[in-house]
């Protein structure tokens, strides 16, 4: 069997210093030495370049550096640029805003080496040094109180399985075969996905491929970025009705049941219960796996941010939709 080589290809916009805290995650790979291995960063159009960043570890890594003039807004386009200049099999799409678990690389060829995926995803999770507010939102998008697990595990609820764009290995061949990401966004990754399984392509999740994701700095953006992606899952599912579930429906319902009670609370306070006996169960949840009281009260509130970013996007694209009957843009969700 041949050996498997790896391009991981990591569009930026304005993150020069993330860019560096995730190289030099990369630099502490092991297996690095016996594993071959690329890294391509796409700079989008950056106003504030991280060019020197990069040339920093040019004598760490088989590095390369692709600028784009023009921003494309979305990171569809600078994934299929860097995808066209990567020179191995195995591409690997990274966010800029992580860091890479240190058996990172070694996982993954070790699964690849047994299981002949066509495409994967991994886990990801808070690294020690984030901050309160980055591990509240890391534990409100990967925890079984909010649904957010679903992207982490085989939940039966879930048709099949599909990796996340932040950290989505596919074979190269596979991937221009297959054009590259869709032009649409949010959901390129996940429709990309669910026309793979159409296709008869092998997807598996590979637990030991474990990114450590910062995500957002601020509730707000955390609550536009939800908001998103509870417009993108109607225009998925008007793309492509498969790429929906029942799951998907609960962060919606789980809004209308809210606004339910906050009316009721009016008549009788008890009506609000429900959703304090929540908040407590995520508070409790958060506090055993965070170990941390701050955390676990952030994660409350993002928890609930979550919900209601999620459903009123949701509910938004339902009514813009099938309401307003508006025209629905196949390269851009809003």
């Amino acid at each position: 069997m041949q050996q498997n080589k790896y391009s991981f290809v990591i569009p930026v916009y304005n993150r020069p210093d993330e860019i560096d805290e995730l190289l030099d995650s990369i630099t502490k790979l092991e297996g690095q030495d016996e594993i071959p291995f690329e890294v391509i960063i796409v700079e989008d159009g950056s106003t504030i370049l991280c060019k020197n960043i990069v040339d920093k570890y040019k004598d760490k890594m088989d590095i390369k550096y692709l600028y784009r003039e023009q921003n494309s807004g979305y990171c569809v386009v600078p994934r299929n640029d860097g995808s066209e200049i990567a020179t191995y099999n195995i591409l690997i799409f990274l966010d800029s805003d992580l860091l890479l678990y240190s058996k990172y690389l070694i996982n993954v060829n070790e699964f690849l080496a047994i299981e002949n995926l066509d495409a994967f995803g991994g886990p990801d999770m808070a690294h020690h040094s984030f901050s309160y507010l980055q591990k509240s939102i890391s534990y409100s998008m990967t925890s079984f109180f909010t649904t957010g697990g679903i992207r982490n595990k085989k939940n039966p609820l879930l048709t099949k399985y599909t990796p996340r764009g932040f950290n989505y290995g596919i074979k190269k061949d596979v991937f221009l075969k297959m054009n590259g990401f869709p032009s649409i966004m949010p959901g390129e990754d996940i429709l990309l996905g669910h026309i793979l399984l159409k296709n008869g392509y092998k997807i598996g999740l590979i637990d030991g491929a474990i990114v450590y994701h910062k995500r957002r700095s601020s509730l707000l953006k955390y609550f536009k970025q939800v908001f998103l992606f509870g417009r993108g899952r109607v225009n998925l599912n008007i793309r492509l009705s498969t790429t929906t579930s029942i799951i998907h429906w609960l962060p919606f319902l789980f809004t209308v049941f809210c606004l339910i009670f906050i009316i009721l609370s009016f008549i009788c306070i008890y009506a609000i219960s429900p959703m304090l006996l929540y908040a407590l169960m995520v508070f409790i949840d958060s506090f055993t796996k965070n170990k941390n009281i701050n955390v676990a009260g952030l994660s409350v509130i993002t928890a609930f941010i979550q919900h209601f970013g999620y459903g009123l996007g949701f509910i938004v694209e339902l009514i813009r939709y099938y309401i307003l009957k508006k025209k629905f843009d196949k390269k851009k969700y809003y």
